[in-house]
């Protein structure tokens, strides 16, 4: 089966992966792969630390990725070479107030109703997990499952397995989706160009509606959603773990590397496609930051970058066939794209290979928009 894939993110390069494993041709299309939001993504991989009221089909989706990892990992890095800067050492919640502890109370006590188990900690206790925390912590909770990984080690290694399997990849941009006789049969590129294929697999993050060609509310709206990142350096180990902290009803996170770094993040700005890093947005994230963990004040600074996460009406992932013959969605993944790489790659190569969604991933097709477009 020939395969064409718009979009070389984390999912469109996990997904030819996959589907170049079980023998498909599959040519990758994006003017800049293993880039995007990608590089920006803290690498969070807290389905659990995530959960909100009502999304219980979304947490089942990140706890089945989440169970995916160790393997997903342990095969890439085998195939590569390629360290990816996993970690399963769990991530730690902490409150700044009263008011930020309550919050905390109320999330533990619905994971507990679901059977997903946290640890409670007093100040004291979260501060001998962290020592650098502030003494004015009042409280949090140890998810020992959560972790994180470096999604700017993951992107290159997941291209390295797709090129090692046989992946073509184009660096041009697509303009447009070729339809015959009501059937996606290929990609237009920039210069002209037709790429022919049995299935078509739209991946281009905020920009997958952008395309020509597509019938009129084909593409449920998906639409950027704007996150700026700081880079800090330590010249020993800063925090032991991924920190999330709520400060006054403000969410913000800590992501330690082995290598020293720290990344802070992230804003969430519904700007359009606006990637331009403001002095608001990094004072925010200092602010926070530094009432959390006040040492943070001292590090090295390296780096402040803006990215776009693709969100969907729900922020929930758009994954399976549209109603256009040939073309399969893979889009929408907001906040949880790096989480969702291992499930996602499953559920749409199976939807392009076997024409099938998995039960996992049934709630997220594309048709559940059909009377909102």
């Amino acid at each position: 089966m020939d395969i064409v894939i718009i979009g070389a993110g984390v999912v469109g390069l996990a997904t030819a992966w996959r589907a170049a494993a079980r023998g498909a041709a599959v040519t990758l299309v994006d003017p800049a792969p293993a880039s995007g939001a990608s590089n920006v993504a803290a690498g969070m991989l807290t389905p659990v630390s995530e959960l909100t009221y009502g999304e219980e089909p979304l947490l089942r989706l990140g706890l089945a990725s989440r169970e995916r990892y160790p393997s997903f990992v342990a095969e890439l890095e085998e195939l590569t070479g390629h360290d990816t800067g996993y970690r399963a050492d769990g991530l730690l919640q902490v409150a700044f107030d009263a008011d930020d502890l309550a919050s905390l109370e109320d999330l533990r006590r619905f994971q507990e109703s679901l059977g997903i188990p946290s640890e409670a900690l007093n100040g004291r206790e979260c501060r001998r997990q962290e020592p650098m925390l502030a003494p004015g912590v009042r409280g949090g909770l140890l998810v020992p499952q959560d972790g994180s990984i470096d999604p700017r080690r993951l992107a290159p290694a997941l291209l390295a397995a797709a090129e090692r399997l046989g992946v073509t990849l184009v660096r041009r941009r697509a303009a447009g989706i070729v339809v015959e006789r009501d059937t996606a049969t290929g990609v237009r590129l920039d210069d002209g160009t037709v790429l022919r294929a049995d299935r078509v697999l739209l991946a281009a993050g905020p920009w997958s509606g952008d395309l020509e060609g597509l019938p009129p509310g084909l593409v449920p709206p998906v639409r950027p959603v704007k996150g700026q990142v700081i880079r800090l350096r330590a010249p020993v180990p800063f925090l032991r773990r991924s920190t999330r902290g709520l400060v006054r009803g403000f969410s913000i996170y800590l992501v330690p590397r082995g290598d020293g770094e720290l990344v802070v993040g992230a804003t969430q700005e519904e700007l359009g496609f606006d990637t331009r890093v403001t002095a608001g947005g990094l004072w925010e994230l200092l602010r926070d930051a530094r009432e959390l963990v006040p040492g943070v004040t001292e590090l090295e600074f390296v780096e402040v970058s803006a990215g776009l996460r693709p969100g969907s009406p729900d922020n929930a992932p758009v994954m399976g066939p549209t109603a256009l013959p040939g073309l399969v969605l893979g889009t929408g993944h907001f906040r949880n794209g790096v989480l969702l790489t291992p499930v996602s790659a499953d559920v749409l190569a199976a939807a392009l290979l076997d024409g099938a969604v998995p039960e996992v991933g049934r709630p997220f097709t594309p048709d559940r928009f059909e009377q909102r477009v």
